[in-house]
């Protein structure tokens, strides 16, 4: 397989500029609290795009996509469940998240949060929320690697093995040298990237097909179910679909954004600008793989690669329609979604083994200069370990992330809810949440009961878990309530 040279030229300038971004981005970086939140420094583009990157990975251009190429309009009600739940996110934790983490121990990390708002002294809800996102991050952080290996794979046609390190190589050098602030500024770059190629990949499509009206009638002539929005799917399937929303509330990669912004004044502009980005972002991914049903039933003879995995719906595209410089900068989009969400999960995996694990158990008094290298030295470690887990070429994209995006939405996601909006919550009872969270995802998932998504039941059980243990526990002290109330005061003086 011959690679085009504009194709290696585009996509090493890309890569290039992100590593060169790393660097920039280190000299800004002091102490831990700059490697880990980028000192609480970002206004609210750079907060509403880094948050939007950091949460769409190769899923959005890959699987997304893929699903939709492969079933039809059925499987965008995936898309619709994911912006209201990153709607509600946005509304009623970023803001309040903001105020209360600086109110509660100027917390960097989500188990220091819950450490310091329940008040916890045993450090027993610091180990376990630690544990949790070490566990599905790390399969996480897989997931986002076999995106980029089949990248390379299929656009450099290097073998499965070589690809797969070629395409973490550059997302691990610059987070592990420029932490925090390097993720978020080359998260606006390719939030920027993938707007681009999203908007333009399926308008260049019903070109090439013959218009709007002509691709409909392709689309409906290979199959009337292509346009039904419930095709093969009931009831449950449906609230499963849309039951994706629910994973946004314990997602720590994109708390971590709302975490960092410079004020909660901040959150209001940066919901607006986020949420129009992640519509235009979703329905063009929805429309490639829709659209592209159009274009390989009228040329089959183009159709070897997407017929082989429908999840390269969007590189087969690019390939035969554009100008191969074009083509190298929307290529480059997928990387930008792969790298843009990988880096921020090995940050924040970093984080819980550095900040909540390494400062807290074994070096109390490490400075600041040590925790940024240990920092480092962790990027790396679940670097080595998610490419092994991302070892095997079978594993699907789209199957690795529902898994983690579901551990974090039940384990993390009432925790965090009702920590933020009911004073009267114990330590106990998060920790009843996050347990009964975590392990009905996992048992959940072996049983596959009802053929319902894991998150829902997950999500539901935690919540009365949370609400029946807090209920019968002592009242949290004077302290942690007023703690509490000064922070909603502040954030309800807009």
């Amino acid at each position: 397989m011959t690679v085009s040279t504009p194709l290696m030229v585009t996509f090493c300038i890309y890569i290039l500029g992100m590593v060169l971004i790393g660097f920039v981005a280190w000299r800004s970086t002091k102490n831990f609290d700059d490697y880990i939140l980028g000192g609480r420094s970002l206004g609210s583009f750079v907060t509403a795009l880094s948050a939007g990157a950091s949460d769409m990975s190769g899923w959005l251009l890959m699987g997304l996509p893929g699903a939709i190429f492969l079933s039809g309009i059925s499987e965008s009600w995936i898309a619709i469940g994911l912006t209201i739940g990153a709607y509600l996110n946005w509304k009623f934790v970023a803001g309040r998240l903001r105020v209360q983490t600086e109110h509660h121990g100027n917390a960097l990390t989500l188990p220091d949060f819950f450490t310091s708002r329940f008040e916890d002294n045993s450090k027993l809800l610091r180990v376990i929320s630690a544990l949790v996102i070490l566990v599905f991050f790390t399969i996480y952080c897989a997931s986002g690697i076999v995106a980029g290996a089949r990248l390379f794979e299929s656009t450099f046609g290097m073998s499965y093995e070589t690809a797969l390190w070629a395409g973490a190589a550059a997302t691990i050098i610059y987070t592990f040298v420029g932490g925090f602030l390097a993720v978020s500024w080359t998260d606006t770059v390719q939030a920027s990237l993938m707007i681009f190629a999203l908007i333009l990949t399926p308008v260049i499509v019903i070109f090439a097909v013959g218009g709007l009206s002509d691709s409909l009638k392709v689309i409906e002539a290979k199959s009337i179910e292509n346009i039904n929005m419930l095709k093969g799917l009931d009831f449950v399937a449906v609230i499963s679909l849309l039951g994706w929303g629910l994973g946004y509330f314990g997602q720590p990669h994109i708390l971590a954004r709302f975490m960092a912004a410079d004020s909660h004044r901040s959150i209001r502009s940066a919901r607006r600008i986020s949420m129009t980005w992640m519509i235009l972002c979703l329905a063009g991914a929805v429309a490639v793989g829709f659209f592209g049903i159009a274009y390989f039933q009228n040329h089959p003879e183009q159709a070897s690669g997407v017929t082989e995995n429908g999840e390269r719906v969007f590189i087969e595209l690019a390939r035969i329609l554009f100008n191969p410089w074009i083509a190298g900068i929307l290529l480059s989009a997928i990387l930008a979604a792969v790298m843009s969400t990988l880096s921020c999960q090995l940050l924040v995996c970093s984080s819980a083994l550095t900040e909540d694990l390494y400062k807290n158990f074994l070096r109390k008094n490490a400075s600041q200069r040590e925790l940024v290298w240990v920092g480092r030295m962790m990027v790396l470690l679940i670097a080595v370990i998610a490419i092994a887990l991302a070892a095997n070429p079978n594993n699907r994209v789209l199957g690795l992330v529902s898994y983690a995006w579901a551990g974090f939405g039940a384990a993390f996601g009432p925790v965090i809810l009702l920590s933020l909006i009911w004073k009267r919550m114990t330590r106990n009872g998060a920790l009843a949440g996050m347990i009964v969270g975590a392990a009905t995802v996992i048992i959940w998932k072996q049983f596959a009961w009802l053929n319902l998504y894991e998150i829902i039941p997950g999500f539901l059980f935690a919540t009365v878990a949370i609400v029946i243990v807090s209920l019968m526990g002592r009242e949290p002290s004077v302290a942690a309530r007023q703690r509490f109330e000064q922070a909603e005061a502040e954030f309800n003086t807009h």
